[in-house]
């Protein structure tokens, strides 16, 4: 009998999409914002999400290809590093220090490059085959979740030291990750209707249920006042929870429940953008979350299924399925 793979039998378990969604925004109303694209040389190779390094180079993973790269933005340069064959990077994130931490997301392992030297240190995942998404907190550890697995873990940088903590609910599927201003981890769980946070001194994790059964949660923000954002894969909404009163609130996107919204970033405004997968072609959108509407929706060449903010720049950085990496200029 031939064993789906877990992407493949991930994208079947998702909910089926309405066939008459209601379009609640006019999207030729909605301000476009302006997006620069480069295309990967290395064709089906899977590039996605970019981080900025503090040199300026636009760190990715090549997920399908087994590598990690950079492009220099004012060149169109890229420069490629090889990882053990089978790797999977799924995602990698760059400290202050230049060092490009990956998860090895097929090889139950985080990665620590230097790029000075090619030279990969490898922290091993206990227990946890498929690191997924990292992020770091405060103090520049990194917190991460593991899809397949079912847990979320943290990796202590000075010592090395991983801890991982098995999520309550099976086949939760933990996904998109975020930190808010206590240094406290939040992860959506898109195997069902939840979220879910660990306090970092006891390392005891807590689920949220989410209003609607048929929620998929895909991506993760917080915003500055600590209110935990997220956008709803299957049904197409954008979220908020506020840890203080429990109240969740939600908003239809511009394209409806076809809208498909997977990567998501929030910037130094409050704003909330995130990219809809299943419209006509893929839309960058962007949603005010002070006057509570959608205010921007931008055309990309393809999915998105995570984003990166720099600040400095006042950019967002992603990569897309047709094998771009993008750069979206904020208003």
């Amino acid at each position: 009998m031939r064993t789906l793979s877990p992407v493949l039998l991930g994208l079947l378990l998702w909910p089926a999409v309405p066939s008459a969604p209601p379009l609640p925004v006019e999207v030729a109303a909605l301000d476009p914002i302006d997006i620069k694209e480069w295309p990967v040389p290395w064709e089906r190779t899977r590039p996605r999400d970019p981080y900025v390094g503090p040199d300026g180079k636009v760190w990715f993973v090549g997920q399908q290809g087994h590598y990690l790269a950079y492009l220099t933005p004012s060149t169109g340069e890229f420069k490629r590093y090889e990882l053990e064959p089978g790797t999977g990077p799924h995602n990698l994130i760059v400290d202050r220090q230049g060092f490009v931490w990956y998860a090895g997301n097929l090889k139950a392992h985080i990665g620590k490059l230097d790029p000075k030297d090619g030279k990969i240190a490898k922290f091993e995942t206990p227990g946890v085959r498929d690191p997924h998404t990292l992020i770091f907190d405060q103090k520049g550890d990194i917190w991460f979740t593991a899809q397949q697995a079912n847990h979320l873990g943290k990796l202590t940088v000075a010592t090395g030291r991983v801890q991982v903590i098995p999520v309550p609910t099976p086949d939760a599927r933990p996904y998109g990750i975020g930190i808010d201003s206590n240094g406290r981890p939040w992860a959506v769980l898109v195997g069902t209707n939840k979220i879910a946070t660990v306090d970092p001194a006891t390392m005891q994790i807590r689920e949220i249920t989410l209003p609607r059964a048929e929620t998929r949660p895909r991506r993760i923000v917080v915003t500055s006042d600590d209110k935990i954002w997220y956008v709803d894969f299957a049904a197409g909404f954008l979220g908020r929870y506020d840890p203080v009163t429990g109240d969740i609130r939600e908003w239809l996107a511009p394209a409806g429940a076809r809208a498909r919204p997977y990567g998501m970033a929030v910037d130094d405004k409050d704003r909330i953008w995130f990219v809809e997968m299943a419209s006509e072609s893929a839309r960058f959108v962007g949603f005010d979350t002070k006057k509570q509407d959608f205010f921007s929706s931008t055309p990309v060449s393809g999915n998105v299924r995570h984003m990166y903010y720099h600040r400095p720049a006042q950019e967002i950085w992603f990569g897309t399925d047709a094998g771009n990496i993008g750069r979206a200029k904020l208003p």
